[in-house]
C-alpha cells in the first residue's frame, strides 16, 4: 500500500481525491491548515471510505513545519499537491498575497521532495494557464498566453518552478493536471464544496441561492463573443476530476510516463455557458434561480474547454458524469449541508 501526502486535503477536489485514493488502495495523509476549508471533511472522509486520514493542521508557508512532515513520513512515495489560494476575483484585489502563499508552499514540497527522495509529484494546475487561447478546444500544446490573473500567473509560474526542478532532480517524476471547471459533489452528499470564504465559483454560488443563502447572483457579463452572449466553460464533476488524480499517480508508479515530466489536460470536452449551467440547474431540481445580468468581471477568460484525448489515450481516464450529473450532486449536498446547519 503506497503512502500518499495530498496537500489541501480538507479542500474541495483534495477531499473527493482523498476518497478516490483510499478507495482505490492508497494510504492517504492531508496538510491543511483550514484556511478555507473545515475539519469537518474528515468526518465525511471517514463515513464514506471507513478510514480514518490524519490532517497536519499546518501552514506549507511554514518551512520547519512541513519538514517534519516529511521526517514524520520517510516512506512517502508520493505528494498530490492542491493547496493553495484559488479565487480570480480576490487574486486581482490581493496579488502579492497569492504570490507568496501559493509559490512559497510549492518551493517548500519541492525542496521536500528533492531533500528526502519522494520520487512523485501530482500538481494541481489549471486550465486558467492557457489565458484566452487563440484556439479551442485547447490541448496540451496549446501556446500559453498572458495570464488573466494573479492566480493564473502563480498556476503558470508554479508549472515552470516544476520543470526547472524535473531538470534538476530527474529522479523525480511529475505530472501536471491543467483541469477546467471542477463542479459537484460526491454521491453521498456527505461532502461537496463548503469554502469557509464566500464562494466565488458559479455551481455553489447557484445552489446558494436556490436553497436562499443569497438573495440573488450575478452573471457577469452577456456581451461576449459566444453563443448566449455569456462566458464559456468546460464543467468537469469532482469525482471523475478526482479519479483522474488517482490514474495519474498509478501511470507513474507503474512507470509508464516516457518523460519525468508530462501534463495532461482534464475537461469533458465540451463548453457550457454561464446562461446553459442555470439552465440545467433549474431543469435537473425543479428549483427557480434568481438571477442577474451584471458588467464582465475583472480577470474572467472568454471561453475555454478541453481537448482531453491524451489523459484517455495515456491514463485510460474518461470522465462518466455530465453537466445535469454536476448540478443533481451539487444540490443533493447544498440542501444536506444547509440542514446540519439549522
Amino acid at each position: 500500500m503506497s503512502k500518499i501526502l495530498v496537500t489541501g486535503g480538507c479542500g474541495y477536489i483534495g477531499s473527493h481525491t482523498i476518497v478516490d485514493l483510499i478507495m482505490n488502495g492508497f494510504e492517504v495523509i492531508s496538510v491543511d491548515n483550514f484556511c478555507n476549508s473545515s475539519e469537518e471533511v474528515l468526518e465525511g472522509i471517514e463515513t464514506i471510505t471507513g478510514k480514518k486520514v490524519k490532517n497536519y493542521a499546518i501552514d506549507l508557508c511554514w518551512e520547519d513545519a512541513i519538514e517534519q512532515v516529511f521526517k514524520e513520513n520517510p516512506d512517502l512515495e508520493g505528494i498530490i499537491h492542491f493547496a493553495a489560494l484559488k479565487s480570480v476575483g480576490e487574486s486581482v484585489q490581493h496579488p502579492i498575497e497569492y504570490f507568496r502563499n501559493n509559490l512559497n508552499s510549492l518551493l517548500n514540497i519541492l525542496e521536500g521532495m528533492a531533500r528526502f527522495n519522494v520520487p512523485n509529484l501530482i500538481f494541481s494546475s489549471s486550465c486558467s494557464v492557457y489565458g484566452n487561447a487563440n484556439e479551442l478546444p485547447v490541448t496540451e500544446n496549446t501556446p500559453l498566453q498572458e495570464a488573466e490573473s494573479p492566480y493564473a500567473r502563480t498556476k503558470q509560474m508554479g508549472e515552470q518552478m516544476i520543470v526547472d526542478f524535473a531538470h534538476r532532480y530527474p529522479m523525480c517524476k511529475s505530472v501536471l493536471l491543467r483541469y477546467f471547471n471542477p463542479a459537484g459533489a460526491h454521491e453521498s452528499a456527505l461532502i461537496g464544496e463548503a469554502p469557509s470564504n464566500p464562494a466565488s465559483n458559479l455551481v455553489p454560488v447557484i445552489t446558494e441561492t436556490a436553497v436562499g443563502k443569497r438573495k440573488g447572483m450575478t452573471v457577469f457579463g452577456a456581451d461576449y463573443e459566444t453563443r448566449d452572449g455569456s462566458c464559456i466553460r468546460d464543467y468537469i464533476h469532482v469525482m471523475d476530476l478526482a479519479n483522474a488524480h488517482t490514474k495519474a499517480l498509478q501511470y507513474l508508479l507503474e512507470e509508464k510516463n516516457k518523460e519525468n515530466l508530462e501534463i495532461f489536460n482534464l475537461g469533458i470536452g465540451e463548453g457550457v455557458s454561464v446562461l446553459e449551467a442555470i439552465q440545467a440547474f433549474m431543469k435537473v431540481t425543479g428549483q427557480k434561480l434568481n438571477y442577474q445580468i451584471g458588467e464582465r468581471r475583472p480577470g474572467d477568460v472568454v471561453a475555454i474547454y478541453a481537448n482531453n484525448e491524451k489523459a484517455e489515450k495515456l491514463l485510460g481516464w474518461i470522465p462518466h458524469r455530465d453537466i445535469d450529473d454536476i448540478m443533481n450532486t451539487a444540490w443533493n449536498w447544498e440542501v444536506k449541508r444547509t440542514k446540519q446547519a439549522e
